[in-house]
C-alpha cells in the first residue's frame, strides 16, 4: 500500500471533501456580517483548486479590477449570510444550489477593513455535472478562473494601493492576475499556511486573524 501524500505546504486536508468537511452547516443571521462570499473548490488535474473572480473595471467600485472570491453585500430579504452567498453565487458565475455538493459549510467571520466589512466565508464543493462557472453580469464581473491550492505558497511583494495609501504587500500571481489582501488571506487561512508579516511598515496593522486586521 503506498504512502499517503503530504499535504503541500499547508496543513489542511489534501482531499476535497476533507476540505468542506471540517465546517459546519450554518446559516448565519445577516445581521453578523454585511457580506457573504463562497470558496468554490473542485478537484483539478494534481490538487484542489478555487474559483475565482476578476472584478470588472468600475472606477466606484473600490475592488474594481481585483481578484475576489464571488460573493457581495447583503440585501434585503436576504434570509442569512448562506443567503446571500448562494445568491451571489448565481447572479456572478450562475452556479446554484444544484451546482454543488450539498449546500455551503460556514467556514468562518473575517474582517475586511478596507471595505468597512466583515465578511461571512462559506466553503462548498463543485458537483460532477455542474455547468462551467461564467460571468452573469459583465459589469461586475470580467472574467473567472481556477486557482491550484499551490499557487498560494507563493509570495511576491507588490505595491497596492490600500486604506492607509500605497504600500507593499503579500501577493500571489497566477494566470496574469494579482491576488492580494483579504482574498488571499482568506485562502491561505483555509488551506492551513502560516500567516505572514505584515509589510505596512511603522504604526501599521497587525497580520490577518489578530485584531485590527491587515492594511487591505
Amino acid at each position: 500500500m503506498s504512502a499517503p501524500r503530504a499535504a503541500p505546504l499547508g496543513a489542511a486536508p489534501l482531499a476535497l471533501m476533507d476540505l468542506v468537511a471540517r465546517f459546519p452547516v450554518l446559516t448565519p443571521p445577516v445581521s453578523a456580517a454585511g457580506a457573504a462570499v463562497t470558496l468554490v473548490l473542485r478537484e483539478g488535474r494534481a490538487e484542489v483548486e478555487t474559483l475565482l473572480i476578476v472584478r470588472a473595471s468600475n472606477p466606484e467600485d473600490p475592488a474594481s479590477g481585483q481578484v475576489a472570491l464571488p460573493g457581495g453585500h447583503v440585501s434585503d430579504g436576504d434570509g442569512s449570510l448562506a443567503t446571500t452567498a448562494l445568491r451571489e453565487l448565481e447572479e456572478e458565475v450562475g452556479l446554484g444550489l444544484a451546482d454543488l455538493v450539498g449546500p455551503p459549510c460556514f467556514v468562518a467571520l473575517r474582517p475586511a477593513p478596507r471595505f468597512g466589512l466583515t465578511v461571512g466565508v462559506f466553503a462548498a464543493a463543485l458537483g460532477p455535472v455542474a455547468a462551467p462557472p461564467a460571468p452573469r453580469s459583465p459589469g461586475e464581473v470580467a472574467h473567472v478562473f481556477w486557482l491550484p491550492r499551490s499557487a498560494l505558497a507563493e509570495t511576491r511583494r507588490v505595491v497596492r494601493e490600500t486604506h492607509l495609501g500605497p504600500r507593499e504587500v503579500h501577493a500571489t500571481v497566477a494566470h496574469g492576475e494579482v491576488l492580494w489582501g483579504f482574498t488571499r488571506r482568506v485562502l491561505r487561512d483555509f488551506f492551513g499556511f502560516p500567516a505572514e508579516e505584515v509589510l505596512a511598515g511603522p504604526g501599521g496593522p497587525p497580520p490577518f486573524g489578530r485584531p485590527g486586521s491587515s492594511p487591505t
